[in-house]
């Protein structure tokens, strides 16, 4: 049986979630928006920053959020939001320090492609999401297989930085009692993969998991939904704001429910705190 982990707090400012991944179409923005909107109808104050300065997704969909709110004149739980595209990292952690005094949790939504901005804001992360496709294809981000077994051969380059900047956190960790960087691979789309191949993944990302210290979490299926509601800015806990949902949407937010749960992150205690609990 599970036993609830005892509660510990924390208190260096307000938790830095990234959403990195250096390949697109992983539906990184899109998980980073569920997120953001779900610690905020927890009560949590949530800033984002999205440094894609180009498609700047996340930033657009919070943008539609706000006008949705105004044009029907209703009042919806959500997030500040700024782009920045520069690039200087002291004015970049600048932009940070100003959001962080008034947030519970900063969100960072980076491009998919290797990024100077991307590496500094993971290298900060208290939680580093790194959403994957269920494919070899994206598996190849973190860590290359045999093509006979399907053994993890080697870490790829983005794996070794990770684990360089993670062995660097836990040092600082002890020195300065700053928060350990948790890694998590979310794994979206896995209802589009054919079962031998999901096997074959499992197992691979097991093995990595292991070997670099990541843990990993269920994710998003592919949805037509959650393309439909980017105009609108609204989310799937908007309950009363969606209309009829079908059987697929009301799985769907439960699936959006279990990743939050999954993250296990520190929510605000009222004392001002983060408090962390979960199980073990």
């Amino acid at each position: 049986m599970q036993r609830p982990k005892k509660e510990t707090t924390v208190s260096n400012g307000p938790h830095r979630i990234v959403f990195a991944n250096e390949k697109g179409g992983t539906g990184k923005s899109t998980t980073a928006v569920h997120v953001a909107v779900a610690l905020a109808y927890q009560g949590a104050r949530v800033a984002t920053i999205d440094l894609d300065s180009r498609q700047r997704t996340m930033h657009r969909y919070l943008e539609n959020r706000t006008e949705t709110q105004r044009r029907r004149q209703i009042a919806l739980p959500g997030a500040q939001s700024v782009v920045y595209g520069g690039d200087n990292t002291d004015e970049l952690d600048a932009l940070t320090e100003q959001m962080a005094q008034h947030a519970d949790f900063i969100i960072f939504d980076t491009p998919g492609r290797d990024d100077p901005m991307a590496r500094h804001v993971a290298m900060g992360a208290d939680t580093l999401v790194t959403p994957l496709n269920d494919s070899f294809v994206d598996f190849d981000l973190i860590g290359q297989v045999d093509a006979e077994t399907f053994r993890v051969r080697r870490l790829s380059f983005y794996a070794e930085l990770i684990w360089e900047a993670r062995k660097k956190r836990a040092m600082a960790t002890i020195r300065d009692a700053r928060r350990e960087m948790d890694w998590v691979v979310v794994r979206n789309r896995t209802g589009y993969t054919e079962a031998r191949n999901q096997r074959r993944i499992d197992q691979a990302l097991g093995e990595l998991s292991k070997r670099v210290g990541f843990r990993i979490a269920s994710g998003l299926s592919e949805r037509v939904i959650y393309r439909e509601l980017f105009p609108s800015g609204l989310t799937l806990l908007d309950k009363g704001h969606l209309g009829e949902l079908g059987t697929s949407h009301l799985v769907a937010r439960q699936e959006l429910r279990t990743l939050v749960a999954g993250l296990n992150l520190p929510m605000p205690a009222p004392n001002g705190q983060m408090a962390m609990t979960g199980v073990e």
